[in-house]
């Protein structure tokens, strides 16, 4: 089995530095390139075709955002973990709509990130424990214009391109994900509306109000 394969991009020469030897240091994970701006990690991404980018939000040349989003429509297929000092939940907000996988806060334990680097490359989700504190107040502040408030932000916004009439193919393409991962998000809607099949979900949808995205 091949190595881990990870790009770092943090603008703190010493923090950079101490994040690769950690890495590096892990049987299986190899770091192939660094970076210290939002420039240098799209195309290190780009040249390397790592598994997983590990992007800090604020860094010269347009940010860890910026990056991502670029990264997002260049077609890279390396998952994005954001390893920032800043939980602020329109930050995070931010981060997961250029496509981020996972955020982490730079006091984490060094297992910790270890760990969130491979739950990325599994394609799982994973967050920092206070940013999650965060989102979930977020949530339960806007609980009563969000309908459906058990849905994750990215399944309310496959569910509202649903609701608009979008094939799954179609939503893929606009969120700059596989079919697979659509397929999945409708699942995971479906099951959490407790409805039995699309065009259910669509009514649901529908009746709720749900708007078209932007």
């Amino acid at each position: 089995m091949s190595d881990l394969r990870v790009v770092i991009a943090d603008d703190h020469h010493v923090f950079r530095m101490g994040l690769r030897r950690l890495l590096d240091s892990v049987p299986g994970v190899t770091v192939v390139a660094e970076a210290a701006d939002a420039p240098g990690v799209v195309a290190a991404v780009l040249d390397h075709d790592p598994d997983v980018a590990v992007i800090d939000l604020h860094m010269p040349g347009g940010g860890g955002v910026e990056a991502t989003d670029e990264l997002r429509r260049r077609g890279a297929r390396a998952r994005v973990l954001v390893l920032t000092m800043h939980s602020d939940h329109a930050m995070v907000r931010q981060a997961i709509r250029s496509g981020a996988r996972g955020y982490l806060l730079k006091d984490a334990e060094p297992d910790e990130i270890i760990r969130a680097v491979r739950a990325v490359h599994a394609d799982q989700a994973i967050f920092d424990s206070a940013v999650a504190d965060r989102m979930l107040a977020a949530i339960s502040e806007a609980g009563a214009s969000n309908p459906f408030p058990q849905l994750t932000e990215r399944e309310y916004d496959v569910l509202a391109r649903m609701a608009a009439g979008q094939s799954n193919q179609a939503i893929a393409a606009r969120l700059g994900i596989s079919v697979k991962t659509v397929q999945n998000h409708v699942s995971n809607v479906l099951l959490k509306l407790g409805v039995a099949d699309r065009a259910q979900a669509v009514a649901r949808a529908r009746d709720a109000g749900v708007r078209r995205p932007g």
